[in-house]
């Protein structure tokens, strides 16, 4: 006997109609970052690392006013030698350093490799030109620059750690074209 079940839900989304947005939680508050389809791979590694709660045990480790708020993993005297977590560069014309753009932490190496296990977000409101075609942006807060603008007032140290960590968790939510504007049309103003 073969039994045939057919489920309908007319209020599902097929899953090409839905746009990953990054969630960060912070004890200041919520930042959500549009991730750029424009940067695939950067786009794919933060989903990856987000879902795997990469990111849930560390913190904003470099908060500086007027220029960034950086977390994920610390840099370090090494620098970022595991290839698991280093990304080729994807610069692409017109996606620039703006205020509340989010790109991907590297350290000096000269393939401007980024470091997939770190990300900034741009607090420097006529943004940063000379970081341009050097550090890729990969996606933009859309809503939380207010969180940001708290999170680089913390108070810090001479290397610019916060004094209290700023813990954040990570996440990804998928959401339609109408949730996504609603989400724009709340954003800080």
């Amino acid at each position: 006997m073969l039994l045939l079940v057919v489920s309908s839900n007319s209020g599902a989304q097929p899953q090409q109609d839905l746009t990953p947005v990054g969630l960060i939680k912070t004890p200041l508050g919520e930042i959500h970052i549009r991730l750029l389809t424009e940067t695939p791979n950067h786009r794919a590694s933060f989903i990856q690392l987000a879902t795997q709660g990469y990111w849930d045990s560390l913190t904003f480790n470099r908060v500086i006013p007027d220029f960034v708020a950086q977390g994920g993993c610390p840099d370090t005297e090494q620098g970022f030698t595991d290839p698991e977590y280093l990304l080729e560069p994807e610069f692409v014309e017109g996606i620039v350093h703006s205020y509340g753009a989010v790109g991907a932490g590297r350290d000096d190496n000269p393939g401007k490799l980024s470091a997939r296990c770190q990300f900034y977000i741009v607090h420097q409101k006529e943004g940063i030109p000379r970081l341009d075609n050097n550090y890729t942006v990969f996606g933009h807060v859309i809503k939380g620059m207010d969180v940001v603008d708290r999170i680089v007032h913390a108070e810090r140290d001479e290397q610019d750690e916060p004094l209290a960590p700023i813990t954040l968790t990570v996440s990804v939510e998928y959401l339609t074209v109408q949730e996504l504007k609603a989400l724009e049309d709340h954003r800080d103003r």
